[in-house]
């Protein structure tokens, strides 16, 4: 493969650089691809053009990529269908029955318990954490970058401590790739060693058992708390006639009309995996189940409204197609997410990052710098699982060569990944979270980042003292 050195890492940089300042999100992305593409094409803007359109269509030709962008959209019509069903509203005011979910602080417990009980797929438990718990925030005046936040946190943290499911199964396959002898077991020992997500995982629980807050995020709660729900200039993830729609008026609304399409949604998604793996749930098809779920749970949806006769058979239809209709920037977003990580991959960006920084590395503080250049190359690629199957061959070495303890140097790479992740905007999860909380997708990124950095910084003061320990 050719070497395209330190230029590989302008596209992303550029990309997360423009994003942030301008909060152009769209042409953000399209701009680090282009320039990735032009770097590709010797330099010739012209081919870097029409390269840049080529990498657009060749993101479908993974059918992971395809499922997650389809899942992305169908999530639109599991929201239409929940809301105008009344289903949410019921939900809601089941809750509210109970003087307990009216305390600001409650209310963001639950959300933080909704993130650390479903650990079978990240974008799964994010999506229902969102669903669940955006109304109630919204009437307690909390903000839906708080939730946002909680949401993220909580998602891949989860998933990594608990890999049940195809973080772990994926992490085991690249372990075994590098001739590991007992993958499962340094996977397993990885876990407490695995400082970030355990961090990443708790900090959210402090703040909201203290009430405190800082950064832009203590701003949007008090924006939120004078009444402004949305920053001014915001513009939501989701469509605003999706997640305010309106629920049919002259019937009892009920909370198994959310209920249980979100409870098919939960337990489809392990089944998938289960069928996927041929019977081994950490061998299965992440997107794949996924995508199986949320087919289901419409279906279930719109069988469960009609011979109830909440709705016909049309205005089923018609909300399904208007609830896709309403996802179509994060469709679109993903998209280009997937097309600049393709890019990316394609320049070697990880991989020179890595190179460069490995010459000057100690064996004690191994540990720490694999954390900070996996947090980098997850940062700038957008994928914590991209970052995992960079790292873990170029890490895994260290273990032979200095003595590394094996399970310490795999939490670092996947630590390292997820922090990343959650401090980039252009990862999936990051984009999802903002899209189930319906909230702008920089105002997401800029209030968790402050938060995400202070994990990060506690983790790597782990990393550095047990490296001198283990």
């Amino acid at each position: 493969m050719e070497s395209f050195g330190i230029f590989s890492i302008l596209p992303p940089i550029i990309a997360i650089v423009l994003a942030i300042k301008t909060r152009q999100v769209f042409i953000s992305l399209i701009s680090g691809i282009w320039i990735g593409q032009t770097i590709i094409s010797g330099w010739n803007p012209i081919n870097g053009f029409s390269s840049t359109l080529e990498t657009f269509i060749q993101v479908f030709q993974s059918p992971g990529n395809t499922k997650v962008i389809l899942f992305s959209a169908l999530v639109g019509s599991l929201i239409a269908l929940t809301q105008r069903s009344g289903g949410v509203k019921g939900f809601t005011k089941l809750l509210f029955k109970s003087d307990w979910i009216k305390q600001r602080k409650n209310a963001q417990f639950l959300a933080w318990i909704i993130g650390v009980v479903i650990f079978i797929e990240s974008s799964i438990k994010i999506l229902i954490t969102g669903t669940i718990c955006r109304p109630i925030f919204d009437k307690l005046k909390i903000s839906r970058e708080k939730l946002a936040y909680i949401a993220d946190s909580t998602s891949a943290s989860m998933c990594i401590l608990i890999p049940m499911n195809a973080w772990g199964a994926f992490t085991i396959g690249l372990l075994s790739a590098q001739n590991v002898e007992e993958p499962t077991s340094a996977l397993l020992h990885s876990i407490p060693l695995n400082f970030y997500a355990i961090v990443a995982a708790i900090l959210p629980l402090i703040f909201v058992l203290t009430n405190f807050d800082f950064g832009p995020m203590k701003k949007a709660e008090e924006r939120v708390a004078n009444g402004q729900l949305l920053k001014e200039g915001a513009s939501p993830m989701v469509d605003e006639n999706i997640i305010e729609m309106e629920p049919i008026k002259g019937i009892r609304y009920s909370a198994l009309d959310m209920i249980i399409p979100v409870a098919v949604l939960s337990i489809a998604t392990p089944i998938g995996l289960i069928i996927t793996g041929d019977g081994d749930i950490t061998k299965g098809s992440g997107s794949t189940a996924v995508y199986w779920a949320v087919f289901l749970s419409i279906a279930v949806a719109a069988v469960m409204y009609r011979v109830r006769g909440i709705m016909k058979t049309k205005e089923i239809t018609d909300i399904t197609i208007k609830g896709a209709g309403g996802m179509i920037s994060l469709a679109l977003l993903m998209l280009l997410a997937f097309s600049l990580g393709e890019t990316c991959k394609t320049l070697g960006t990880g991989g020179y990052i890595a190179s460069v920084t490995s010459t000057f590395l100690i064996p004690a503080l191994i540990p720490a710098f694999i954390f900070l250049i996996s947090a980098f190359v997850a940062f700038s690629t957008g994928t914590s699982f991209g970052t995992f199957a960079l790292m873990i061959p170029l890490a895994i070495p260290f273990v032979d060569s200095l003595g590394v303890s094996l399970p310490f140097v795999v939490s670092a790479v996947l630590g390292g990944g997820v922090f990343g992740d959650h401090c980039s905007p252009i990862s999936d999860t990051t984009i999802v979270s903002s899209m189930a909380s319906a909230c702008d997708h920089i105002d997401h990124v800029n209030t968790q980042l402050p938060y995400a950095l202070l994990s990060g910084g506690i983790a790597l003061v782990f990393y550095v003292i047990f490296g001198f320990i283990i």
